[in-house]
């Protein structure tokens, strides 16, 4: 299986609520895939060239989840660390989308320690 998987597959999303999932990385093809599943909104915390070339960039996948007519927000963040400033930003995401909501990053780890930290208030 490729590092980019080019579809989203239910063993890649976890749900953290009953209307939001964390994946890994998503390819720009898995956003009408996401929009059938029943997503509204995506949210993107991958920085553009995290790890070098290959990865698909946020201005690749804003237009594919447009055309999939879904809700899309681009919060990049680093993986080691989450800011005050970006667990704040990630909050107001999660109270002015639509839902469900898909969040990801390279993993789905800090997809979900943003939404652990920002729904912990």
């Amino acid at each position: 299986m490729s590092s980019h998987p080019s579809r989203l597959a239910a063993a890649q999303l976890r749900a953290v609520a009953a209307d939001v999932c964390v994946a890994a990385q998503l390819t720009p093809d898995a956003m009408a895939e996401a929009a059938a599943q029943g997503f509204k909104s995506v949210v993107n915390n991958r920085p553009d060239h995290e790890h070098g070339p290959g990865q698909p960039t946020n201005a690749e996948l804003e237009a594919a989840a447009r055309t999939a007519g879904l809700q899309y927000r681009w919060l990049p963040v680093h993986g080691g660390y989450q800011s005050p400033d970006e667990i704040t930003a990630f909050a107001q995401l999660l109270q002015e989308l639509p839902r469900p909501l898909l969040a990801f990053c390279r993993s789905g780890a800090r997809s979900a320690r943003l939404f652990a930290a920002a729904t912990a208030a």
